[in-house]
């Protein structure tokens, strides 16, 4: 597995996109009844935010998840919790497998955007907010070093607010023998807002 990350391009990437959000297991993304058009139009909105960005995660070149990057001052987080400075927010959606599931690949897929969040100069913190009912996302997010801090209320959920700082990725990544390299290097004031590759 060797993964690349590149801009989500909303017209040219929102078929790819509406093909994976409108299938049952992802139910959690909330799309599930949207036509291509809206997948198009939620896009064009991210990107456009200024504050939240959308990238493809690619395997060896081919599309294998979405994930969106977001500034937590800017979302409804902002009055769920005392936002830090350093804080980045993250949603994760792994494509549906084109074969027999490989073993370990979401962890691995996680491990890479975790990875890619705590290069960034600023980062100090990933913050995520799942449905409450999303047991399989809260377990892999214990896996990787996040620490729920409880439930909030969000205006379309009742989220499980979890924290993951570079300490707990690095324990969580020693303790799960994950071997790929990383880079993390030391914390500095700026945070990139951009969509970047």
């Amino acid at each position: 597995m060797r993964f690349t990350f590149r801009c989500v391009d909303p017209a040219a990437d929102a078929p790819l996109l509406h093909s994976w959000v409108t299938r049952p297991y992802a139910s959690f993304w909330g799309m599930l009844a949207a036509g291509v058009d809206d997948v198009e139009k939620e896009y064009a909105a991210i990107q456009s935010s200024g504050h939240h960005h959308a990238l493809l995660g690619l395997d060896d070149g081919i599309p294998a998840f979405l994930v969106e990057e977001y500034l937590p001052a800017s979302s409804p987080l902002a009055t769920a919790y005392p936002v830090r400075p350093g804080d980045a927010g993250m949603h994760l959606l792994v494509a549906p497998p084109s074969n027999a599931p490989v073993a370990g690949f979401t962890t691995a897929v996680m491990d890479a955007v975790l990875a890619r969040l705590f290069a960034k100069p600023g980062v100090d913190r990933i913050v995520v907010e799942p449905d409450v009912r999303n047991t399989r996302i809260h377990a892999l997010n214990k896996r990787l070093g996040f620490r729920p801090e409880g439930v909030v209320a969000l205006p379309d959920k009742d989220a499980l607010l979890s924290f993951c700082s570079r300490e707990d990725y690095l324990a969580a990544r020693a303790l799960n023998l994950l071997t790929a390299p990383i880079r993390l290097p030391a914390t500095s004031t700026a945070m990139e807002h951009h969509c970047d590759h």
